[in-house]
């Protein structure tokens, strides 16, 4: 345990520190059960009942999910499989140890998502509470495989989630982790503390515009970092909270070759918006893959997984040189269960709430794949084409430019975007950072009774939505502004999908018909000064 931390108590846990979960430990309320076992951002709000995303515990079909580059509100189809899967694992639970039961479903969810996604049954799968959990177990995985702690190079800095800046120095993102241990925010994690390079993707200098030069100061920043004796952890970026990737597989072509075995590469894919081929590609180099079941996929926040190539876990099982403070960040049951000495180190802590959203997750994931090939990207292509040409007709839009285009066929259905930043005009002038913020929280909110005019309007402000939340943006001698994002997400394709040509194109018209109304109520809500209505500070702002 890090120094200076503390346990909060939790049903089960015995006293001597250990873990002795009962059967009656599943018999926690489901809505419950489904926010326990990550950090302080799934804590729902006494008064919305939402958490730090503003999506609820339980389904919610009144409101409108456009937001999974952020979060999602749970589906019914996957809250009934997290029921179901909670039944089933009570049945097993009265033939054996709750632990043991446990961790043969985990495995299991293992295979699923092996399945699912089309890798090897030799890539391992290193479950986690968040994507940002995940972070810190690669560089605890990367200082093995490379025998030295190493210095952490994060391509995209500017556009990966919050926790990044402090897990790319092993240090704690939050001030209790997921497993109920009260930490020091960026204090450090005991053995992981290290260096960290930032390199941003956003070139101020050419407006709002991916650098021209990623592959470049990628390639001294390596250069650099290995010159001064120490290997280095690249993280790259694909995709990122704008759809943005970098660098190039020739830039990566070109580190395996100047410097191999002193890279490890690890992947943030957890908006998870990239082909199937594309990410086999990446464990066939050797990289490992940050992945979650909670972005593209739908599913509910939080629910983090490495992804190990199986080149790399025979490196891993050896169980010396244990950084303490990462047993704070993971459960036996995490790890894969033929890296038995390195499970030995970590306590059995079953983690349900994490095992839930991870079988929530796997539904969706499951019914995205299930959908025919040509009918996703068929989909995701024509919805493309209609949001693009919704924001270009608005004068108070100004779409954020796409990445350099490096899409191939690894792409399959994601050589389409799936997300698509905007930033707020009014009258021709660039919107205020607080007041674009104040936008996206009146969006999620019956705005009806704070919208003067016709009948028809108060309808579209009455209309509860989730988009993406505001992401910062640099501007060369102006003052940054913020873009929101609206997302094009698995569980549209899902629900779009039919059999009957003339039903699954009506479903698509229906899902670019809802988009249209959203930017509407953008509009009114900039027309009309609404957004004064809306508290200045809430509970799904972070």
């Amino acid at each position: 345990m890090s120094g200076g931390a503390s346990r909060v108590s939790e049903p089960g846990r015995a006293s001597d520190g250990g873990s002795r979960y009962r059967l009656r430990d599943l018999f926690t309320p489901l809505d419950m059960l489904l926010v326990s076992g990550g950090d302080p951002r799934l804590a729902l709000d006494p008064k919305g009942r939402a958490n730090a995303y503003g999506c609820a515990a339980s389904p919610d079909p009144e409101i409108w999910n456009f937001a999974s580059s952020t979060a999602s509100t749970i589906s019914q189809r996957a809250y009934d499989r997290a029921a179901q899967a909670r039944e089933e694992l009570m049945h097993k639970c009265l033939f054996d140890e709750v632990e043991v039961a446990f961790d043969a479903r985990c495995e299991d969810m293992r295979d699923e998502l092996r399945g699912h996604l089309q890798l090897s049954p030799r890539v391992d799968v290193v479950f986690s509470p968040s994507g940002t959990d995940s972070q810190l177990h690669a560089l605890f995985l990367a200082r093995t495989i490379l025998g030295a702690r190493p210095v952490t190079i994060v391509v995209g800095a500017d556009q990966t989630g919050s926790g990044t800046i402090h897990t790319s120095r092993g240090h704690h993102f939050s001030s209790m982790t997921a497993s109920g241990l009260a930490v020091r925010k960026d204090g450090a994690v005991a053995g992981l503390a290290g260096a960290s390079v930032a390199l941003p993707l956003c070139e101020a200098a050419r407006g709002i515009a991916t650098r021209a030069d990623a592959d470049a100061a990628v390639l001294h920043a390596v250069e650099a970092t290995i010159a001064q004796g120490a290997p280095v952890l690249l993280q790259i970026m694909d995709s990122s909270k704008l759809g943005w990737r970098a660098p190039s597989a020739a830039c990566l072509d070109e580190i395996a070759r100047r410097w191999p075995r002193k890279v490890q590469i690890v992947v943030d894919a957890c908006q998870a918006r990239l082909g199937r081929r594309r990410l086999r590609s990446y464990l066939d180099r050797g990289h490992m893959v940050l992945i979650t079941g909670s972005k593209f996929f739908g599913g509910p926040a939080f629910s983090g997984a490495l992804l190990v190539p199986k080149g790399l876990s025979r490196s891993l099982d050896r169980g010396e040189g244990i950084a303490p403070g990462i047993v704070d960040y993971a459960g036996r049951c995490d790890w894969p269960v033929a890296w038995t000495e390195l499970r030995s180190r970590f306590e059995r802590r079953p983690n349900f709430g994490q095992w839930l959203r991870w079988e929530a997750a796997l539904t969706e994931i499951g019914s995205y794949y299930a959908v025919p090939a040509v009918f996703r990207a068929e989909m995701l292509a024509e919805l493309a084409a209609g949001i693009d040409s919704m924001i270009a007709l608005s004068p108070s839009f100004r779409s954020v430019p796409a990445a350099i285009n490096m899409t191939d066929a690894d792409d399959e259905e994601f050589a389409q975007p799936t997300i698509f930043p905007f930033a707020l005009l009014r009258q021709g002038k660039p919107v205020s950072i607080t007041k674009t913020s104040a936008v996206h929280r009146a969006l999620a909110r019956d705005m009806g009774e704070e919208i003067s005019g016709s009948t028809a309007d108060r309808e579209v402000a009455a209309q509860r939505c989730l988009i993406g939340q505001p992401v910062r943006l640099e501007r060369q001698d102006e003052t940054p502004q913020a873009a929101l994002r609206l997302c094009v997400g698995a569980r549209l394709v899902t629900e779009s999908w039919s059999p009957d040509t003339i039903k699954a194109r009506r479903n698509v018209q229906h899902v670019l018909d809802r988009i249209a109304h959203v930017l509407v109520k953008i509009e009114l809500l900039l027309d009309r000064g609404a957004t004064a209505a809306v508290p200045a500070k809430s509970a799904f702002e972070v």
